[in-house]
């Protein structure tokens, strides 16, 4: 089976089974009702396959074509076997995947759009891409340069592709595994506790744990974040909890009109951590 034709009839079926598990063993209490968050994000999450489909998968598979005809980027300036090729590649574009994602916190122009993302009242498999389509057409700049700055082939693009997709919607479902599989498989990928983290309405939670493969590259860098109770995190972005916020439309046009105060309640108060001060960060997932 190609690998395409694997995307379009495997991981759909992923999906689906991860939506029924979470029903049957959540991790997290649901605050919002299913079935209205689900067609959102799902009709959100068909401009995102749209764009993508059109602007960013064909871009990308461009330059790396060109790539394999012309050997240019770090994996063919470094001497190695070709044998390395791919699974280098494959590193590389999970390291450069975490800055980007990091950009889209720090920069207040990409953030207006990843903050639709972000602003999802639970998290689950569903919020998986929930994005706003032009976050996604204007990502195609970014994934070319990637491309481009690695080195990657297509047969690396395309693995990569696969597994960054199979990934996003295990960590982002409302699974609750076995605690001590979860601690252990954390160590070298990112868990569905790990990024309900990322979507905390704690500012500095929601600044942390960036990885989207590799759990590791948040040690490297210092944003990992571990010791926070599941029981305690309210997901989503404290100035976006109204429910007309995450209507359809309001969401398509909210990046382009005044911002609200990212960081507040609507009583002007900003949610506090609720960090296990007692776990070393690095070393325990709760």
């Amino acid at each position: 089976m190609k690998m395409e034709y694997f995307n379009l009839l495997v991981l759909p079926i992923v999906f689906v089974l991860l939506l029924f598990w979470e029903q049957l063993n959540p991790l997290r209490k649901k605050t919002r009702p299913l079935l209205h968050r689900l067609f959102v994000n799902l009709i959100l999450t068909g401009t995102v396959f749209l764009v993508g489909g059109l602007v960013v998968r064909n871009a990308r598979l461009g330059v790396s074509e060109s790539i394999l005809q012309r050997g240019f980027g770090l994996i063919f300036l470094i001497p190695l076997p070709k044998w390395c090729h791919i699974p280098m590649g494959f590193l590389l574009l999970d390291l450069t995947f975490y800055y980007w994602h990091c950009a889209n916190h720090r920069i207040p122009l990409l953030w207006r759009f990843h903050n639709v993302h972000h602003i999802d009242p639970d998290l689950d498999v569903s919020t998986s891409f929930r994005f706003h389509f032009v976050e996604i057409a204007y990502s195609s700049f970014f994934r070319v340069a990637q491309v481009l700055i690695v080195g990657a082939t297509p047969l690396t693009y395309t693995i990569y592709e696969t597994v960054f997709t199979a990934g996003t919607m295990l960590h982002h479902s409302n699974i609750r595994f076995l605690l001590k599989l979860e601690r252990c498989v954390n160590k070298a990928i990112v868990t569905p506790r790990m990024h309900g983290i990322h979507h905390s309405a704690v500012r500095e939670e929601i600044n942390s744990n960036y990885s989207v493969i590799f759990s590791c590259w948040d040690k490297l860098h210092k944003t990992l974040v571990l010791n926070v109770p599941q029981s305690s995190i309210n997901i989503g972005v404290p100035g976006y909890q109204l429910a007309k916020d995450n209507r359809f439309l309001r969401l398509l046009s909210m990046p382009f009109i005044h911002q609200k105060d990212y960081w507040k309640n609507d009583d002007g108060s900003s949610p506090k951590s609720n960090q296990n001060q007692d776990v070393k960060v690095t070393m325990m997932i709760q």
